[in-house]
């Protein structure tokens, strides 16, 4: 009488719950490297602007809040004069610098413009005013 063996069956390695951990880490590290970035200015209500596109590289922030007040960066500065020579600094030391203007939805027209009339005059020619894109 002969018995039946059975036979070994091979071992085989299920891809489906690799393919789920995979999927978990891909979100984890999207959301944490989101969570990292950050953003060099002070909060004001902005306004709206269509065809707006980001800004990918470091550059100076000023901000006019609706106080009226100045801040070069996270400092609160007093003066446009002082904004100028904190800028002229700036220039010398990269000639390719450039200043985003982040001016509340309640400041005057004409203090946006003597602002820009100050960095301008430092020599540095790209000056963007940040908006809100809708």
């Amino acid at each position: 009488m002969k018995i039946a063996r059975n036979t070994p069956k091979k071992a085989r390695i299920e891809i489906i719950p690799m393919i789920d951990t995979m999927f978990f880490l891909l979100v984890f590290f999207m959301m944490a490297t989101l969570t990292m970035t950050t953003q060099n200015s002070l909060p004001v209500n902005l306004p709206d602007a269509n065809g707006v596109q980001s800004q990918k590289q470091q550059v100076v922030t000023l901000t006019l809040t609706k106080g009226d007040k100045l801040y070069y960066g996270q400092d609160e500065i007093i003066s446009l004069a002082e904004a100028a020579r904190r800028l002229a600094q700036e220039s010398k030391a990269d000639t390719k610098a450039s200043v985003i203007i982040n001016a509340d939805r309640s400041v005057e027209h004409g203090r946006v413009i003597e602002l820009m009339d100050a960095v301008r005059k430092t020599g540095i020619s790209k000056i963007a005013v940040a908006v809100n894109p809708s």
